[in-house]
């Protein structure tokens, strides 16, 4: 008895901690993404929902697994962590696969038997079909948490599809380059190595959809004498291809063509104001790029 309760327990607190880390996790997002400045609040609360109803899934199955562990005498702590941790789809599956035969107990020796047994394999005890019978129909059991857990699925694929959908649409998604909220990419780009490090920005990528913004935040301290220095290299450059770099502080957007840069660009700052500025590059067909830009 003392062992259930101590199960219990874990379980009880394993689930507010989980929930506590995917929170901590969106929040840490949200701060190092500057909020979601350039975003709709729809794709945020529905990102959110998305991750909230999908725990709900996860914890609402892993409650089923774990009282039918319990009936079949398996290690119920254990499989409901397996389910939570692996999704309610792969763990349901590992548990299917794997689970025990439900099992009665002799009622002349106390050995648990199977309920489709006629005779104890301990003492041999003929087992009354009446007996057996209603085992079986209690077969289905705490149908509360499977029917919660697939209305939770439900949600959590409604949201998903709201998000996905808003997000091709490209609905409350920010994606002008010159504005001065974050620019949110829908594109891809690959084989990317981008590091801010000791106010230097260096970033290198492979390739990149049309059109691909990525940016970096920095800060002018004295906007009469510091130039922006930019250190551009395109490795492959097909027709008609181009990579602007552009600056952004409130209402002043200035764009550059970096594309074929023989030496490094110096470029003044007095248009601008002290305090912080959208440092961003636009990659419109470019590949194989190497880039190093800083303010001093």
């Amino acid at each position: 008895m003392n062992d259930v309760k101590k199960n219990r327990i874990l379980l009880y607190i394993c689930i507010p901690v989980v929930l506590l880390l995917v929170l901590l996790r969106f929040g840490l997002y949200f701060l190092k993404s500057d909020g979601f400045s350039g975003l709709s609040m729809l794709l945020p609360v529905l990102l959110f929902c998305f991750i909230l109803f999908a725990f709900c899934t996860s914890a609402f199955i892993s409650a089923w697994v774990y009282q039918d562990c319990k009936r079949r005498g398996d290690d119920p702590v254990l499989w409901s962590v397996v389910v939570f941790a692996a999704t309610p789809f792969i763990g349901l599956l590992i548990y299917f696969l794997r689970r025990s035969e439900i099992k009665t107990i002799c009622l002349a020796c106390g050995h648990r038997i199977s309920v489709k047994a006629k005779y104890c394999e301990e003492c041999g005890t003929h087992i009354e079909k009446e007996e057996n019978g209603v085992m079986v129909k209690q077969g289905t059991h705490h149908l509360t948490w499977i029917v919660a857990g697939f209305v939770s699925m439900l949600f959590m694929l409604v949201c998903f599809t709201g998000f996905i959908v808003s997000a091709a649409s490209g609905h409350g998604v920010n994606t002008n380059v010159a504005s001065n909220d974050r620019v949110w990419n829908l594109g891809t780009i690959s084989m990317n190595h981008n590091v801010y490090l000791d106010d230097v920005w260096k970033f290198d990528f492979r390739s990149a959809s049309e059109g691909f913004v990525e940016e970096q935040n920095m800060t002018i301290a004295d906007a009469g004498v510091q130039l922006l220095y930019a250190d551009i290299s395109c490795g492959t450059v097909p027709d008609g291809a181009t990579l602007v770099l552009w600056m952004v502080q409130g209402e002043i957007a200035k764009s550059i063509d970096v594309t074929n840069l023989t030496e490094p660009l110096e470029y003044p700052l007095n248009e601008f104001k002290n305090g912080k500025i959208h440092v961003r590059l636009q990659i419109n067909g470019v590949e194989d790029t190497v880039s190093e830009i800083y303010i001093q």
